[in-house]
């Protein structure tokens, strides 16, 4: 991985990512852009995947089960080249191709829908499932909120891919601590979440700045020596909600909010300012 490169990418999908929930005036970008850097560096050359055959039988196949972060993999796989960058613009629109949630069967590139928050787990591990029963050697890569994980399907799901030795599962916790109404602690506090994963029979990993793509990498790196231990792997990433546009980092407020052309052109200088810094 080169680390500039995936830098300078990760930014431009946060651009991309504030453009599009702009033009529609209304978006989850917090949580949206807490996923940035997760994504920058699986689609930098860690997943198997090939924009121009996006079904291709072997690929390494995404699921983002916090589906409202959506416009964050659309910019990702707009950036790749599996869809005009113009389609961005048409964001939960009528008749859009890109709709709030991600869905398999109108997005180019999205290989579940999701949305409904703790299935995409199950999902996960279906699909897991399917490619080992086809003899493929590819990975699933999940993707969880913190407060997703506070439903009981989640840890349903993990139990089943620890029985199944599903060591072909890397799940990441986007572990920004804070949900629609308030802080994860004082709803429904977490603990360890590495711990209860490790309890639950996975290979664990906090990263302890999950939006360093640095950091990332090397956890995948670790969990991907897990083939044939028969541990699934989770990495804990202890992310900043809104990261990337400091006027909203760390918010509450940033879970679902409007989003001024204003806003936008002030994100989208910071952004600039911090590409010229790499």
């Amino acid at each position: 991985m080169n680390v500039k490169e995936t830098k300078e990418f990760a930014i431009n999908i946060r651009k991309e990512t504030i453009k599009c929930i702009g033009h529609l005036g209304v978006g989850h970008i917090g949580g949206a852009l807490s996923i940035v850097d997760v994504l920058a560096v699986l689609y930098s050359g860690v997943m198997n995947i090939d924009p121009a055959d996006p079904k291709k039988d072997d690929r390494d196949m995404l699921v983002c089960s916090k589906g409202h972060a959506g416009p964050a993999v659309y910019s990702t796989l707009a950036l790749k080249g599996y869809f005009p960058m113009e389609m961005l613009n048409t964001l939960n629109q009528p008749g859009t191709r890109l709709p709030s949630h991600c869905d398999m069967n109108r997005t180019p590139g999205i290989d579940m829908t999701t949305g409904s928050l703790g299935q995409g787990s199950s999902s996960a591990m279906g699909i897991a499932c399917a490619n080992r029963l086809k003899g493929y050697n590819n990975y699933t890569y999940l993707i969880l909120g913190d407060g997703e994980i506070e439903e009981g399907q989640v840890w349903e799901a993990a139990l089943f891919a620890a029985a199944k030795k599903l060591d072909h599962v890397i799940a990441f916790v986007d572990y920004n601590k804070c949900q629609i109404d308030d802080y994860v602690e004082n709803l429904c506090a977490l603990g360890d979440v590495a711990a209860k994963f490790e309890k639950f029979g996975w290979y664990a990993q906090n990263v302890e700045d999950g939006n360093d793509v640095e950091q990332i990498a090397a956890a995948i790196e670790k969990a991907k020596a897990q083939s044939g231990s028969g541990k699934p792997s989770v990495i804990v990433l202890n992310t900043v909600k809104g990261k990337g546009y400091s006027k909203i980092e760390g918010s509450l407020g940033s879970h679902n909010m409007p989003v001024t052309d204003e806003m936008v052109t002030e994100a989208l200088a910071e952004l600039d300012e911090q590409l010229k810094a790499l």
